[in-house]
């Protein structure tokens, strides 16, 4: 029993989120490390369930044996404070919080609040809380209350590149740009859009790779942003991508002006294949991009960030600089071995002390 482990995360373990691309490749260092993990996919309309959704969950948590070792992914733990209460005692119950629900874009007070309050009460329950950014950490010690002792930072692993990662020579033409993540209020392609715009005049093109379906309403309102500025044909909203290798391969600049993420593996990946970036100081995204990899602005400055576009856009060698200093910033992130590793030795400890 000292090695099972029951693992929770809402929706399918194959959804292209990078909170899911976590939780999957932790999962896989877990079983290398030895771990039976029991993958629970629970309802996909967490953080908002339906009554039957949280009925389902609460009959998964009430049918799992004394003290077994539960970890459940933040955008479901957050909201369930009723049932970790319930069952805080028994079971051996790690919060696994990308970042906290109450600071995703586009809530409404109300639901901002309410998140907050359910999600302090949650974190109570938890016997450990892994997190994946310092920034994350410190947010929770400071606002949710968490003894900085429960508090596991394990960083996402990145992977090395299938070639060699290289400073590019970009002699095909305008730069390319690349953004990559869900279509979504967070994520602010719309705040890219407006930040494009005026630099209609030199010569580019930008990808944005990523899930159209998700927040359908924000990728309608985006498709109108971009045709309203006349940059259908410039900017390509390409949906989510089997292989991101050859648009990395391609690209010439990563873009991406999130209005919080939580650690920002995305980031992360950009650098790893040594592309200079372009984002905001938002959440933990300087935590992972150093001065010497990329231009950051403050979140909302659409001006702010096309002047940041411009410079690297307009100067060939600002482009190769930061490049060489991606590279730099990459060889140093974390393996998901690492990432693994470290989860290992949270889980080992609590084992020998339930």
């Amino acid at each position: 029993m000292s090695d099972r482990l029951f693992f929770a995360l809402p929706g399918s373990i194959e959804t292209r989120t990078g909170g899911t691309i976590y939780d999957k490749r932790l999962i896989g260092g877990l079983r290398a490390l030895g771990w039976q993990v029991e993958l629970a996919e629970w309802p996909a309309s967490f953080p908002f369930p339906r009554r039957a959704d949280r009925q389902m969950v609460a009959s998964d948590l009430a049918h799992l044996p004394d003290g077994t070792l539960t970890i459940i992914d933040g955008l479901a733990f957050g909201v369930l404070d009723r049932e970790v209460l319930r069952h805080a005692e028994r079971l051996n119950i790690v919060a696994l919080v990308h970042h906290p629900l109450a600071l995703e874009s586009g809530l409404s007070p109300q639901a901002q609040a309410g998140f907050r309050v359910s999600e302090q009460s949650a974190l109570k329950c938890a016997r450990a809380v892994i997190v994946t950014s310092r920034m994350t950490a410190r947010g929770l010690i400071q606002d949710y209350g968490v003894p900085a002792e429960r508090i596991t930072v394990a960083y996402p692993g990145t992977d090395a590149p299938v070639a060699l990662a290289q400073v590019r020579h970009d002699d095909h033409g305008g730069p390319v740009l690349l953004a990559v993540g869900t279509v979504s209020a967070r994520k602010g392609y719309d705040l890219l859009v407006d930040a494009l715009a005026p630099l209609a005049d030199l010569d580019w093109s930008c990808r944005i790779a990523g899930s159209l379906d998700r927040a359908p309403e924000a990728t309608v309102a985006l498709r109108e942003r971009i045709i309203e500025a006349g940059l259908q044909h410039r900017i390509h909203l390409l949906g989510e991508v089997a292989s991101m290798v050859p648009l990395y391969e391609a690209a010439d600049i990563f873009v991406l002006p999130s209005r919080y993420e939580g650690y920002g593996m995305a980031f992360a990946e950009a650098l790893r294949q040594g592309l200079p970036v372009v984002g905001c100081r938002a959440g933990a995204v300087p935590e992972v991009v150093p001065d010497s990899a990329g231009l950051l602005v403050e979140p909302d400055d659409a001006a702010a960030l096309s002047e940041a576009l411009r410079h690297l856009i307009t100067d060939r060698e600002k482009r190769r600089s930061m490049a060489e200093g991606a590279l730099l910033a990459g060889m140093g992130l974390p393996s998901w071995n690492d990432t693994a590793r470290q989860v290992n030795a949270l889980l080992r400890d609590l084992v020998q002390v339930a």
